[in-house]
C-alpha cells in the first residue's frame, strides 16, 4: 500500500514541482526574449516570439559606455564585499568555533539574530553614519555596510564547519610545534573550502543584486551598480520597452551565469554546515 501510495503521489509532486520552476522561470525568459522584439511587435503580441528576431537591442546596449561602467561598479562592489565577507567571517567563526571564553555564546546568538534584522530598519541610520563619514556616492559606502550584513549568514555557515575540524588534528599540530595561527593556515582553511566558497558566491550574488543600499548611498549616475542603471535606464527609455527588456535581461544574466556555475558548490556547502 504505501509503494502504491507513492507511485501515485509522485506525478503530482512533479507537475507542482514544473509549475513552480515556470513561473519562476517564466518572467525570466520572457525579459530575454523580449530584448530580441521591436515596440511594435510587443504592442501586437506582447506574449509572442519575435518575428523577426532583432539583436539591435542588445547591441546598442552592449556598444554603450554607460553598461560596461556599470557592470565595473557592480564587479568591484561584489568582489570587494565578497573578500570582506569571507576573511572576516572566516576569523570571526574561527574564534567562535575552536575558543572557548566568557561570552562567546551570546556573541554567536548577536550574530544569529542578525539574520532577523532586516537592511530597511536600519538604512536611515545607516545613511547618517556613512553621510558623517563622508562615504555617500562611494562604493566603499555601499561595500562595508553590505560586509556588515553578510557577516551573520557566513557566521552562522562557517561555525559547523570549523567546529566539526577534529580536535585530534589540533593536538597533532601543537605536538609538531605549529602554533594556533599556523594551524589555522595551514589545516583549517584547506579543510573549511567547501564553506568558504558557499558563503563567497552568497556574498557575491547578493552584491550584485543589492538595490536598496545603492539606492539610499549613490546619488551620482557614474558610481551607480546595474540594479539602480536598471531603473535610470528604465526611466530615461521608459517608451523603448524592447531596449529596457534587453538592458535588465544583461544585467541579470551575470548573476544567472555565477549561480548556474557554482550551484552544487552552495548546495555542497550548506549541506556540510548542517552536518557540522
Amino acid at each position: 500500500m504505501a509503494t502504491t501510495t507513492r507511485s501515485r503521489g509522485n506525478p503530482i509532486v512533479y507537475v507542482a514541482t514544473m509549475m513552480l520552476i515556470g513561473l519562476m522561470l517564466g518572467p525570466v525568459i520572457y525579459i530575454i526574449i523580449g530584448g530580441f522584439r521591436t515596440n511594435s511587435q510587443i504592442t501586437t503580441d506582447p506574449a509572442g516570439l519575435p518575428d523577426p528576431w532583432v539583436a539591435a537591442n542588445y547591441t546598442d546596449v552592449l556598444s554603450g559606455e554607460t553598461f560596461w561602467r556599470q557592470v565595473g561598479n557592480s564587479t568591484i562592489a561584489a568582489v570587494a564585499t565578497t573578500i570582506g565577507v569571507v576573511v572576516l567571517g572566516v576569523m570571526a567563526s574561527y574564534v567562535l568555533a575552536r575558543y572557548r571564553f566568557r561570552g562567546r555564546g551570546a556573541m554567536y546568538a548577536l550574530f544569529a539574530a542578525g539574520l532577523m534584522f532586516p537592511a530597511t530598519v536600519a538604512i536611515t541610520p545607516l545613511y547618517i553614519l556613512i553621510r558623517d563619514l563622508g562615504l555617500v556616492n562611494t562604493l566603499p559606502g555601499v561595500i562595508l555596510p553590505q560586509i556588515a550584513f553578510g557577516l551573520p549568514t557566513t557566521i552562522i555557515i562557517l561555525v559547523p564547519f570549523l567546529r566539526a575540524i577534529p580536535k585530534e588534528i589540533e593536538e597533532a599540530a601543537a605536538i609538531d610545534r605549529c602554533s594556533r595561527l599556523g594551524f589555522f593556515w595551514r589545516m583549517v582553511l584547506p579543510l573549511s573550502v567547501p564553506g568558504l566558497i558557499t558563503v563567497g558566491i552568497l556574498a557575491f550574488i547578493g552584491s550584485w543584486n543589492s538595490y536598496l543600499l545603492p539606492l539610499f548611498i549613490l546619488n551620482d549616475q557614474d558610481t551607480f551598480t546595474l540594479p539602480l542603471g536598471v531603473q535610470a535606464f528604465s526611466s530615461q527609455y521608459s517608451v523603448d520597452t524592447a531596449k529596457v527588456l534587453a538592458f535588465t535581461s544583461l544585467s541579470m544574466i551575470p548573476a544567472l551565469v555565477f549561480f548556474s556555475l557554482f550551484e552544487r558548490r552552495i548546495v555542497g556547502g550548506l549541506t556540510g554546515a548542517v552536518k557540522g
